[in-house]
């Protein structure tokens, strides 16, 4: 619930207090978002990677040379 209320993994990392990243990820796996909207960037240098990340982006997929991100609405 926390997970889907802040959209933070590593918050919910840190509240459980698992010290295995993937240990929380098979938690929020159960979590049903029907209604997320995102915004998606392309990034085709390192420097437009970083910045997205630095902006709460998350990394998705490489296509085309070009490296994808999103970040919920």
């Amino acid at each position: 619930m926390e997970y889907h209320r802040t959209k933070d993994i590593l918050h919910v990392m840190k509240i459980l207090g698992h010290k295995n990243i993937q240990n929380t990820l098979k938690y929020t796996q159960l979590v049903n978002f029907e209604d997320d909207e995102y915004i998606c960037k392309a990034a085709k240098t390192l420097k437009d990677a970083s910045g997205l990340v630095e902006a709460g982006f998350e990394y998705v997929c490489e296509i085309q040379d070009a490296k994808l991100f999103r970040k919920r609405k």
